[in-house]
């Protein structure tokens, strides 16, 4: 790579980057990593590179992440077989330890390291740490599967404050000590909202919303709450798309000024999102007036 950019043609993308910088400088961004998307080691080790050249730039990273392939894999590990609900899965007790063991444990601690080996100051911490969040059992046929009743978001803050990149994995507790299985969609969508966060970016294994979703080239690169409700009832919207739609939602009433659904599969997306005239992805906002 070295030989295609000249000195020159380098500073030039740089000096086209800084009226983004500027913009995000001290800003709170929220990012949402998804299971699917942290399967390749390599990409992985580059979107960590991502986070902590927007870290170095300024921009206040949370991240937050999932683990779905993680847990699965460990569970037909131990042979204990998947059971699901109506397309929820089932958590028991001995799968929510499991669950805890792989989110709070390899894939944050994993994440965390990641994010120190490039140069970044990382902490790792769960939504049981500080009672970060506080949920409720959804249904008793689903077991641990835990709805969000709070948001106890003042250890996130403190992280930010003291200069760290805030690592989040989504599980939940509440007043008897029971953990919970959370959406880790939903999650992100509450943390934003109760940092009252620029941005959130969901980084999927999906490219953002499709008006055919045989078409790449048919990507849809904004859309408004309103245009998403039309969306729904055309069936433009649909299946595992819909509860992703549904968090943007979410975040933009809980108070994130917009979302961007994006396939964190493609290399620097994050960054072509961010700090570029084209960004990337589907961006979800509240209407005319955002």
């Amino acid at each position: 790579m070295e030989g295609i950019f000249s000195n020159a043609e380098r500073a030039e993308v740089l000096t086209q980057a800084l009226p983004y910088i500027q913009r995000y400088n001290g800003k709170i961004v929220v990012v949402k990593y998804g299971g699917n998307a942290m399967i390749d080691e390599q990409l992985k080790e580059q979107v960590m590179e991502d986070i902590v050249l927007l870290w170095l730039i300024g921009v206040k990273i949370v991240l937050v992440h999932g683990g779905g392939p993680e847990i699965s894999d460990l569970m037909s590990r131990l042979g204990k077989k998947a059971e699901f609900v109506d397309g929820l899965r089932v958590t028991d007790k001995e799968t929510v330890d499991i669950v805890q063991m792989v989110l709070a444990g390899k894939v944050n601690k994993t994440l965390v390291n990641l994010l120190e080996m490039k140069g970044g100051k990382a902490m790792g911490i769960s939504g049981m740490d500080g009672r970060l969040i506080e949920s409720k059992m959804r249904d008793e046929r689903l077991g641990y599967v835990g709805d969000i009743t709070k948001v106890n978001i003042k250890p996130v803050i403190d992280l930010l404050e003291k200069n760290y990149i805030p690592v989040i994995s989504t599980l939940g507790c509440d007043a008897e000590g029971n953990t919970y299985n959370i959406n880790g969609d939903t999650a992100a969508a509450y943390i934003a909202g109760a940092l009252g966060a620029e941005r959130l970016i969901m980084m999927t294994d999906i490219a953002g919303i499709l008006r055919d979703k045989d078409d790449p080239s048919t990507l849809i690169s904004e859309i408004t709450i309103d245009e998403a409700s039309s969306l729904y009832k055309e069936g433009v919207i649909s299946g595992g798309m819909i509860p992703k739609v549904n968090c943007c939602i979410e975040a933009i009433h809980e108070g994130v000024k917009n979302v961007t659904i994006m396939d964190g599969r493609v290399s620097h997306s994050i960054l072509m999102e961010l700090l570029t005239d084209e960004g990337a992805g589907t961006m979800v906002t509240g209407g005319k007036n955002e």
